[in-house]
């Protein structure tokens, strides 16, 4: 089980890397898709641990036995509550359903990257 000291740091560290991966990747520097990034990297991978915590899941830590994508149970539930909170929240602010996607899948992809290979 980790702890609430070190969910924080991974949440705000997978904020800052999806913020910086919307930018490299659709060079978006508008205020609002950006706070919903930064806001949903943050939120959604809290949330997962919390649910975790509460239900003294340590099953979920485990990695996998592969070291270059040694991926946890744990890892993936941060990636999936992270697409779907930001597929929600990007749906519901974009013109475009397409871009709303787009930005989720970004969203999730650095906040599962950084889960699995930085905390």
């Amino acid at each position: 089980m980790i702890e609430w000291g070190t969910s924080v740091y991974g949440a705000a560290l997978s904020a800052v890397i999806a913020v910086a991966a919307v930018i490299l990747v659709f060079r978006e520097l508008r205020p609002l898709p950006l706070a919903l990034v930064a806001v949903t990297a943050a939120a959604a991978p809290i949330a997962w641990n919390a649910v975790l915590r509460s239900t003294s899941s340590p099953d979920f830590f485990v990695d996998a036995p592969l070291a270059v994508f040694p991926v946890s149970w744990q890892d993936v539930g941060s990636g999936v509550w992270t697409l779907a909170l930001a597929g929600a929240v990007q749906g519901l602010s974009q013109a475009s359903a397409r871009r709303g996607v787009a930005l989720a899948l970004v969203t999730a992809a650095a906040a599962f990257i950084v889960d699995i290979y930085l905390y």
